[in-house]
């Protein structure tokens, strides 16, 4: 599938942007003003969402699979919240393609979660919004960062403002995680990993120290006072960690493995 992509610049190694549920490319903006020093950046907007088709399926696999086609060699995944958990599942297919990997505020085990609560949700959002500033009442307490978030990701209609990704592609999405965890996935990740948590984090409690605990090369930051979007909570020690962790060596990918004796070409 041929993904929007948003080119925010910058020279070097390619970095790329992973957004959440029910985002968009053009939320990384402050983030990617910074990071264009360190890298070219690239943000896609995922299946569903932004300016991208919505076409299924609706799968991990397939939406990681998406953000791999958008990475022109190898280099940095940033991910946040759904897009931290395309990330893992990329730098587990990819390792020749992932060097490194950024997950903000996201666990690999909803499973036993109620998919049905968040369908109950989604569909309960008062669409269509008759203006910006109801988008943001709608979404912004108790964190008023998520309601301005979220006023990126409508598209203004003749009847009012509406969502960009539909409830029923959300919700598709969102069950997924709520039927089968992706440990395996996680085990399978070789490349240096920071995980962001949010102080309000959505992932359950200790699992994100978990997921570092099972990677071979992981750092685990909880950033105080935040709620789900670390990078709009706190701005100046997002940056902080992200930068320090971007600063340090990194070993080459992977060569792809030889083929055997007698396979074919």
């Amino acid at each position: 599938m041929d993904l929007a992509v948003h080119d925010f610049g910058g020279d070097g190694p390619p970095i790329l942007l992973l957004h959440g549920l029910m985002g968009r490319a053009r939320t990384w903006s402050p983030v990617a003003r910074w990071l264009a020093a360190h890298g070219h950046v690239l943000a896609p907007d995922a299946r569903g969402h932004g300016r991208s088709p919505a076409r299924g399926p609706w799968t991990v696999e397939a939406m990681a699979a998406d953000a791999g086609r958008v990475l022109p060699g190898p280099g940095v995944v940033v991910g946040h919240s759904m897009g931290g958990l395309h990330g893992i599942a990329l730098a587990a297919a990819r390792p020749d393609l992932v060097r490194a990997l950024v997950v903000e505020d996201m666990g690999v085990d909803f499973v036993g979660h109620d998919a049905g609560a968040a369908r109950a949700w989604f569909a309960a959002l008062p669409q269509p919004f008759p203006s910006l500033d109801a988008v943001r009442r709608c979404f912004g307490h108790p964190r008023p960062e998520f309601g301005d978030y979220m006023a990126q990701c409508v598209q203004r209609r003749a009847d009012g403002f509406h969502l960009l990704a539909s409830v029923e592609h959300t919700t598709a999405i969102a069950a997924e995680w709520a039927r089968r965890d992706f440990w395996a996935e996680l085990d399978a990740v070789r490349c240096p990993v920071l995980l962001i948590e949010a102080a309000e984090s959505v992932a359950p409690p200790g699992q994100m120290a978990e997921m570092a605990r099972r990677l071979p090369d992981a750092r685990h930051v909880r950033i105080p006072g935040t709620g789900h979007l670390v990078h709009a909570a706190d701005p100046g020690a997002y940056r902080a960690v992200v930068e320090e962790f971007l600063r340090r060596p990194r070993r080459p990918p992977p060569a792809p493995s030889p083929a055997p004796p007698g396979a074919a070409r």
